[in-house]
């Protein structure tokens, strides 16, 4: 045990106190490392909800070095993967004074890959002029990039369509047999991660490559004798995605990509490649076609109804073994044309597969985006699988997050990973929340469901928006509501000539949005849920936060509606001990965007008044911090104009 050391080490004249200014010790930081060093020493599992502001990073980095062995932290995002490896780590490593080697891996498509930059060069004429222009950026970066990560690049858009052509997935991937193994990113990254003493990946990867069993991480993971889980309440979802099964028509769009490379660099002599590429690109958005053209989800029993959809989905399929019956013929003239077509026979199968599933305990659906569909299969369960893999004594395993708990009761997030075994703790937030923050719940707002209530929400938050100057963000539950409330709350402030301008969640990348939010002073931001967690806006750009509806996701979803049928057969509650715990952890992360350090201060609006009038909203209104609550408009507005 490290007890004493680590009380030393945050003690206010300890070595942390030396590396940051104005340093303040924390006693749930110090309280949440020693029992974290219990749980490494002991190698058991234990869950940790540390409330903003504890500084829960810290508070597991120390018994983590301190413990010696191989480290392994999954992140939820690539930023905050970033931000251990440039920032965090480096500064407890040399407070500690510790020879700890670090890695960050991140997944394949985050790495430029030489091969296919090579073909793409070659295809340059199958570009669009913006393509080319990126092309060209990418060559040169490669030739002088140390490790090949694509975010070095950041005056290329996230979305362009350069970065599938210059990255490799798995299936395309010719592993040894490729030319520029000896100098590829990816087995380079991979190769660190193996020999260092810390790996940083996040948590897509990490599950990913448990699931796949392929090369990397579950080389990794043998090894590790501590697994760290920050932000550990995404863990459910994402590993529900890499535990279950689905094929993509992105991944046809990939196949006809990579044909074309092929084609140009291979068999330029087969004459009817081309155009039996071209047949295959028609019939994958063809298919597309046959679902409305939102973005949306759809069980199977829904999608099959579709009057086109078996017509559509065969026609698919048969120009997609035609193009396998081709490449038969000639897959024995080079390696990647072997590994294409392994790669196209693969999808066939996902596709047949998901086509012909009938597990019961698995919900068969379909997500569909704008420009692509992908067959869904998805546990309904996982805590089984996840226990499976992390049942073992050679290895502790930790979990962290602000919001894992209902009202200190971790049971929920336990059940649906398989952690009946594992010991947990909560430490609320520091922050003065009664004297620094307001709680209000109007008195009087129609039904959530009303086809009025996005009017209502705006007249009741102008006033506050206006006493604040701005400075507010306004989180939506659903992206419909979103782009209500934006244009009736514009309308508002254009008539009034206010200086206050309106950020729209899509109208840049979230870090662009953020950015401009900050730097203006005065803004307004309204985001649906990909801005309820992971924003982080200290200071006074940010002195108000609306949230419109309670998060209860919509029951019309495929997945949730199977698992709540699934909860309820079995003579259970499903409300009570699913939706709204999920409900409750969604809210908790919402509510966080407002106190981000010990000097903000600002109000916190919940216009949904179902968290005072109904009997469950108890239980969502005690697990929030110790907000001073309000119903008084008035008090409100004081509060925001003297801030």
């Amino acid at each position: 045990m490290n007890e004493l050391f680590i009380k030393q080490f945050f003690s206010e004249k300890g070595e942390l106190s030396q590396s940051i200014e104005d340093y303040r010790l924390r006693q749930e930081q110090v309280d949440i490392s020693v029992l974290i060093d219990e749980a490494i020493t002991n190698k058991k599992k234990l869950i940790v909800e540390a409330g903003t502001g504890i500084g829960k990073t810290f508070a597991y980095l120390v018994p983590a070095f301190l413990s010696g062995g191989k480290i392994i932290i999954s992140t939820a995002t690539k930023n905050l993967q970033d931000q251990l490896f440039t920032k965090d780590i480096p500064m407890i490593r040399d407070a500690l004074n510790v020879p700890v080697t670090l890695a960050m891996l991140k997944g394949r498509s985050n790495y430029l890959c030489h091969l296919r930059l090579e073909n793409a060069m070659i295809e340059g004429a199958f570009m669009t002029k913006e393509d080319v222009t990126y092309l060209h950026l990418v060559n040169q970066h490669a030739k002088h990039s140390m490790d090949g990560d694509r975010s070095e690049l950041d005056t290329i858009p996230e979305s362009s369509s350069i970065w599938p052509q210059v990255t490799s997935t798995k299936e395309n991937c010719l592993g040894q047999d490729c030319s520029f193994y000896k100098e590829c990113f990816v087995m380079n990254a991979r190769k660190k991660a193996l020999t260092a003493d810390v790996t940083i990946v996040n948590h897509h990867l990490f599950f990913a490559d448990l699931n796949m069993k392929e090369e990397g991480i579950s080389e990794l993971l043998p090894k590790a004798t501590t697994v760290i889980f920050d932000e550990a309440h995404q863990i459910p979802d994402i590993a529900s995605i890499f535990f279950g099964k689905n094929v993509s028509t992105a991944q046809i769009s990939e196949i006809v990509q990579d044909g074309y490379q092929i084609y140009l660099k291979h068999m330029k002599d087969v004459s009817d490649f081309e155009t039996i590429l071209n047949d295959l690109e028609k019939a994958n958005k063809d298919f597309r076609l046959v679902f409305p053209r939102e973005s949306n989800r759809y069980p199977y029993q829904k999608i099959s109804t579709f009057s086109r959809f078996d017509s559509a989905y065969e026609n698919l399929i048969e120009k997609l073994k035609t193009l396998i019956q081709l490449l038969a013929h000639h897959k024995d003239r080079d390696t990647e044309i072997e590994k294409y077509f392994d790669n196209s026979n693969e999808i066939l199968s996902n596709f047949d597969n998901w086509r012909n599933d009938k597990d019961n305990n698995s919900i068969k659906w379909v997500e569909v985006y704008s420009q692509s569909v992908q067959l869904n299969n998805t546990p309904l369960s996982i805590a089984d699988m996840f226990a499976k893999h992390i049942n073992n004594e050679l290895t502790s395993w930790i979990f962290t997050s602000a919001t894992l708990a209902v009202k200190n009761n971790f049971d929920h997030f336990k059940s649906q990973l398989g952690l009946t075994d594992a010991d947990s703790v909560s430490k609320e937030s520091p922050f003065n929340y009664a004297e620094k923050a307001l709680l209000f719940v109007p008195k009087l707002m129609p039904d959530a469901n009303h086809e009025n209530f996005n009017f209502a929400v705006v007249n009741q938050i102008y006033p506050f928006i206006k006493a604040s100057k701005g400075r507010a963000f306004i989180l939506c539950t659903t992206l419909k509501s979103m782009r209500e409330i934006f244009t009736l709350l514009q309308d508002k402030i254009e008539t009034d000539q206010l200086d206050y301008p309106i950020y729209l969640q899509g109208d840049g990348s979230r870090n662009h949005l953020l950015n401009k939010f900050r730097e203006h002073g005065h803004a307004v931001l309204i985001g649906s849920l990909s801005f309820w967690e992971g924003v982080d806006v200290k200071g006074d750009a940010l002195s108000l936060v609306v949230i419109d509806k309670l998060p209860f996701f919509s029951p019309e979803d495929p997945v949730l509606a199977a698992r709540i049928d699934k909860i309820n057969k079995s003579g259970k509650n499903a409300f009570m001990e699913y939706q709204l715990p999920n409900a409750v952890i969604t809210l908790k992360q919402g509510a966080g965007r407002l106190i981000r350090d010990e000097f903000d201060k600002g109000v916190l609006v919940i216009c949904d008044t179902r968290i005072i009038e109904k009997a469950y909203g108890k239980r969502m209104w005690q697990s929030l911090p110790p907000f001073a609550r309000s119903r008084d408009d008035l008090e409100v507005i004081q509060f925001l104009e003297k801030i």
